[in-house]
């Protein structure tokens, strides 16, 4: 769908609900970078402080702005031209849970935008995100896509894979186990994924904010290499120099430390994340992605080497071992 909007004016407001993230941190630097004010809802702004340096002075502005308050909604956005929703979970604890979140939640936000006269809109959601998935992680995600292109149809929705840069909790966590631990356990390693650098997603939030072709499309956003969890594993291990054995674990085992970890908070991984494990998680063939959003893929060599050597026995000056 193309509409008559141009792309963002210098200077422009744009709200970032749960922008102090992984993630958000690099959307707001782009938005920035790109001369535009930035109001960054969160639930607790004074954890999100390291934010203000990201832009000049007055630029960054922190608020409060909890999803599931109607009201906080509204004044986060008033008076934004644009607005961009990084809200999610991974797994549900307490009052947050995928329903609230990701599906009332996302269509919240994407409501009080529109009633602010918001139309340049991005909804950051996943690969895999499935109204009819008996997973409640990928159908909440389809249901928030839903309910914000039903507040606005000119709303962009971003689909990213697997999500990886410096402060990542995937790479990070298995290259800290491979410091620690024998072995690094293999579940679904046949399990395809395509991982994509956080700051070409943040690339990708930026364009799709500032291009009427994008309006009302909807984008799936992988990098430039497609490996299998254990060739992941095995690039970890390589990168980090540590070589640890890549135990298979039996599917009995992971399914009962799946079942574990749906009431125990310290377990690796939830029912709903491993069910999603044994889908690939990769681009359809076919979708809109990060090149027709004029965003070049950036191979994982560019970036993961840097990134993990400081997991090496003896940090960037181990050189036992090539690169993977």
């Amino acid at each position: 769908m193309t509409v008559s909007f141009s792309a963002l004016a210098p200077g422009a407001l744009v709200t970032v609900v749960g922008g102090s993230g992984f993630l958000g941190r690099y959307i707001v630097q782009r938005l920035a970078e790109a001369g535009l004010r930035v109001r960054v809802a969160v639930r607790h702004p004074e954890t999100a402080l390291f934010l203000k340096p990201l832009g000049s002075l007055g630029q960054v502005q922190l608020v409060h702005g909890n999803i599931t308050s109607d009201a906080q909604m509204a004044a986060a956005f008033d008076g934004a031209a644009a607005g961009v929703n990084l809200v999610g979970i991974l797994a549900e604890s307490g009052k947050q849970r995928f329903d609230a979140v990701q599906a009332e939640g996302a269509g919240r936000a994407a409501r009080a935008a529109a009633a602010a006269g918001v139309r340049h809109y991005v909804q950051v959601s996943a690969i895999g995100a499935d109204a009819a998935s008996p997973v409640p992680y990928a159908r909440s995600k389809a249901q928030g896509e839903a309910a914000v292109l039903a507040a606005i149809p000119t709303a962009t929705i971003l689909r990213p894979s697997l999500i990886i840069g410096p402060e990542d909790q995937f790479l990070n966590r298995f290259a800290a186990m491979a410091r620690l631990s024998p072995v690094l356990p293999v579940i679904a390693g046949n399990t395809r994924f395509q991982p994509v650098f956080v700051m070409d997603v943040a690339a990708a939030v930026v364009a799709a904010l500032n291009s009427p072709a994008a309006a009302g499309r909807t984008y799936e956003l992988g990098g430039a290499d497609v490996l299998s969890f254990r060739a992941i594993l095995a690039m970890i291990n390589a990168e980090t120099r540590q070589q640890r054995r890549l135990v298979e674990v039996p599917d009995l085992i992971a399914a009962l430390m799946a079942k574990l970890g749906d009431v125990l908070p310290f377990m690796p991984m939830t029912s709903d994340q491993l069910a999603m494990l044994g889908k690939d998680n990769v681009v359809t063939s076919g979708m809109p992605g990060l090149a027709d959003l004029g965003v070049l893929p950036t191979p994982m060599a560019a970036f993961v080497p840097a990134m993990l050597e400081r997991y090496r026995p003896s940090g960037r000056f181990n050189q036992n071992a090539p690169s993977a």
